[in-house]
């Protein structure tokens, strides 16, 4: 499940005028060879530095949430033709 892998933002979300507003189709891997589509509506950068994205997991029945990017765990899609 992703919950488990998520690591919200500990003091809340960040500013809005700091978000990259977007739209980017996902596949991500909720463990045990299981993946499943979403979405990436923002992203942002921590002042450590760190890439975070505002990801929501399609069919999952939970809401948008601020997540650490990992790459290897969220694979970007196009977004239109290949």
């Amino acid at each position: 499940m992703v919950e488990s892998r998520r690591s919200p933002v500990a003091v809340g979300d960040p500013a809005d005028p700091d978000v990259q507003w977007v739209y980017q189709p996902v596949e991500v891997d909720l463990g045990g060879g299981t993946w499943a589509s979403g979405r990436i509506s923002g992203w942002w950068q921590d002042s450590a530095g760190q890439r975070w994205c505002r990801l929501r997991v399609s069919r999952s029945g939970r809401p948008a949430g601020w997540e650490r990017f990992d790459p290897a765990r969220v694979l970007l899609l196009p977004v239109a033709g290949l």
